[in-house]
């Protein structure tokens, strides 16, 4: 599944290539992939088409666009193996044998052009086409409501609205509503703080923290040398704030080179796969030693999937 900086990695795309477009027509090619549509497929294409895509927003792995309209965007989920793919309307390419959905996006708004310089043939039409092998991804139109705390609702919004249904997901360590030393990190910490369950589960709690997927996890705790079964609350507000800044340091480093992908499936706006499995330093790496201590990292089962830590750096807590 993408994580959080190949989801970014997508939104980046997106910003450069589709902002500033007005969405000259819509084709859902399969009807299971707008199943969170409320209105089904032809309402769908019929409340797309003709709307201008302003902005590209993301919380956790969540993607919307915003419309026209502030109380309506589309809203996207990749799932296990969705892509979003952007290319010129030119007949020059093949179409996917996995495509769902297109979007034929008609030229870059010259305002839009002045904003993005680096955008590749502004004037050219394209088509955003929904790509999904294994079919869990969606996208929807959907209403929006205020954000709880006032501030823009994800990175890449200027906002203060967020879908409905991304209400419910917590911020992400990009947003910059959560950076470090800002009132919105050490509310969080607080709420870490006071979880009893294992930090790693705290991690992965995406009403608490979004976007930290089991491998960017893994490694943000061994680079905080603490093991993920400690409990979140045993934990003090500095030990948690520096582990907040690992993470958001992995994936930075992670959205730099393109994403972690372990999957196959999984590429970015462009097509191009990630590559940042060749840097991990926990995940993957069972019987392999510590690139800190050199003790033998360990793999331990974890809600149905694994957990790799080292022994020495990382201290099992007694109770477990």
């Amino acid at each position: 599944m993408p994580e959080l900086p190949e989801v970014e990695t997508v939104r980046e795309g997106l910003d450069r290539h589709i902002v500033g477009r007005r969405i000259e027509s819509a084709q859902v090619l399969r009807d299971y992939s707008v199943r969170r549509h409320e209105g089904g497929p032809l309402d769908f294409v019929d409340r797309l088409t003709g709307q201008t895509v302003n902005y590209v927003a993301r919380r956790g792995k969540f993607l919307w666009l915003g419309l026209d309209g502030v109380d309506e965007t589309l809203v996207g989920h990749l799932g296990m193996s969705g892509q979003l793919l952007v290319k010129a309307l030119d007949g020059s390419a093949e179409d996917h044998k996995h495509l769902r959905v297109r979007l034929v996006l008609g030229p870059m708004s010259e305002a839009a052009m002045g904003e993005r310089p680096s955008a590749e043939a502004p004037l050219v039409p394209v088509t955003l086409d929904f790509v999904d092998q294994r079919t869990f991804g969606y996208l929807a139109v959907c209403e929006t409501e205020p954000t709880p705390d006032g501030l823009a609702a994800g990175l890449g919004s200027h906002e203060a609205r967020i879908p409905t249904v991304v209400a419910h997901i917590a911020r992400d360590l990009l947003d910059p509503a959560v950076a470090s030393g800002t009132p919105g990190r050490k509310a969080l910490v607080r709420l870490i703080k006071s979880k009893p369950a294992a930090i790693k589960r705290v991690l992965l709690d995406q009403t608490v923290v979004s976007g930290i997927g089991n491998i960017y996890a893994d490694e943000s705790l061994w680079r905080a040398a603490v093991h993920g079964e400690r409990p979140a609350n045993k934990l003090t507000g500095p030990a948690i704030d520096r582990l907040l800044d690992h993470a958001f340091d992995v994936m930075s480093e992670a959205l730099v080179q393109g994403g972690t992908s372990f999957d196959a499936l999984y590429v970015n706006v462009n097509g191009e796969s990630g590559y940042f499995d060749r840097s991990l330093n926990a995940y993957g790496r069972e019987g392999e030693p510590c690139r800190r201590c050199g003790a033998i990292i360990r793999r331990s089962e974890f809600m149905n999937r694994s957990s790799y830590w080292c022994p020495t750096c990382q201290t099992r807590p007694r109770s477990t």
